[in-house]
């Protein structure tokens, strides 16, 4: 098991340590939200006060905050072009920001949210998913991100991505592996205002069907524990219990049973 991804970049360190039960500027991870439009700064209706940025007006949203002491981001890429070769330069100038800044120790992280290959009846084809993420994964590091965080469920993702990391050089990379306890289908989601706006902000609701083939059931208390053990196994860095409010419960279950930071 690779443990060094964990821990490489000082924001991690500090995740890790006994630290991360006191409030400090480390404790904190501002989510943004980045189009493919360079000169974006397009307000969010769903969400009063957040916007939509191009990289070129990143640094007139992440200055008073980095001034302020703001440590980590979180990238939500909201492409607009579906040409590749676009988006990959698009995220490795994001990911240069908090540098430009003048905290070249900020940690940057990035989500995405795979939609998974599937059969042809419906059901995930997961060898070819997780290979996938694995390779995305590998491109977001080159690009400069610190942690990288599929939003799936997929059956030894850790595993693959790890294995992407390490054979592309990049083991000090940290992955993140998602617990989605409850995020089981677009009509649960909307019961929960947040993360419905969420959504909505980042523009990642499935184009069609919705994610139940491998996200949790609502109340599967012991699935979500084997797929923290699964994570664990395979090498995961960071749990996270998705959404976490209305499963405290699973936070408990897993702050319990390992020491990881999530």
């Amino acid at each position: 098991m690779a443990l060094h991804s964990g821990y490489q970049h000082e924001v991690l360190r500090q995740w890790q340590s006994s630290s991360c039960s006191r409030l400090s500027a480390y404790s904190f991870i501002y989510p943004i939200f980045v189009t493919d439009d360079p000169e974006a700064d397009e307000e969010i209706v769903s969400l009063p006060g957040q916007k939509r940025y191009g990289v070129n007006k990143l640094e007139q949203a992440l200055r008073p905050l980095v001034d302020k002491g703001l440590m980590s981001v979180l990238i939500f890429g909201v492409p607009r072009s579906a040409k590749k070769a676009r988006w990959k330069g698009f995220t490795s100038r994001c990911r240069r920001q908090p540098s430009h800044l003048g905290r070249p120790e900020a940690a940057r992280g990035v989500p995405w949210t795979p939609a998974g290959i599937l059969n042809e009846d419906g059901s995930i084809n997961n060898a070819p998913s997780i290979k996938r993420l694995a390779e995305v994964a590998v491109a977001y590091a080159r690009a400069g991100c610190h942690v990288v965080a599929p939003s799936d469920m997929m059956d030894n993702r850790v595993a693959a991505i790890k294995t992407g990391l390490l054979e592309a050089g990049l083991g000090g990379k940290a992955s993140c592996s998602h617990e989605l306890q409850c995020k089981v289908c677009v009509n649960f989601l909307r019961t929960f205002q947040v993360s419905c706006l969420f959504t909505d902000a980042a523009q990642s609701a499935p184009a069609f069907g919705d994610r139940r083939c491998y996200q949790l059931p609502p109340g599967s208390r012991g699935l979500a524990i084997r797929a923290v053990d699964r994570d664990v196994c395979e090498g995961a860095d960071i749990l996270m219990v998705k959404p976490g409010m209305p499963y405290l419960d699973i936070v408990r279950d897993v702050k319990n049973k390992v020491k990881l930071a999530y």
